[in-house]
């Protein structure tokens, strides 16, 4: 091999780590930003989960919505902000309320039943809803103060 083929080779080989490099750096950037999306996604659902969750207790004290749907609205919106929330004993209620009364038929599934079975399904909630009423409500008091203490409240 002369020096000139030497030459060549080595400013082909060059060329190539040179744009392999570049080609590096712009995948680099790439992950960087899709990391960044992500986190700004992770934050504005965190944000909109929050924002939902003062509604819906707020319509739980104002009777605006019932006892069974309202905790599980909450126990859901909990658990995409922190799911280690619906653990903590003031928040139990709602994740109580979800576990005695998952097994009732809702939407298209609940129009199948025939109307004996939606009766008896529907003593079911009313029943759990009756005796977890006092506590879902103190559950969504404790929710508004938790929630008035600011972001610092989630660490």
């Amino acid at each position: 091999m002369n020096s000139i083929s030497a030459l060549v080779a080595l400013a082909l080989a060059l060329a190539v780590i040179v744009g392999l490099s570049i080609y590096a750096l712009n995948l680099r950037k790439e992950v960087k930003r899709r990391e960044a999306f992500r986190i700004d996604e992770d934050r504005r659902a965190q944000q909109n989960s929050l924002e939902n969750l003062d509604y819906v207790t707020s319509a739980l004290i104002q009777e605006q919505v019932e006892i069974t749907e309202g905790a599980w609205r909450c126990k859901v919106l909990l658990e995409i902000v922190d799911p280690s929330l619906t653990e903590r004993p003031d928040f139990q209620a709602f994740a109580d309320v979800y576990n005695r009364t998952r097994h009732l038929k809702t939407h298209s599934a609940r129009a199948k039943l025939t109307p004996r079975e939606r009766m008896a399904e529907d003593k079911q909630r009313l029943a759990v809803e009756d005796e977890m009423r006092p506590a879902v409500l103190a559950a969504a008091e404790a929710v508004i103060k938790w929630r008035a203490k600011g972001p610092s409240a989630l660490h």
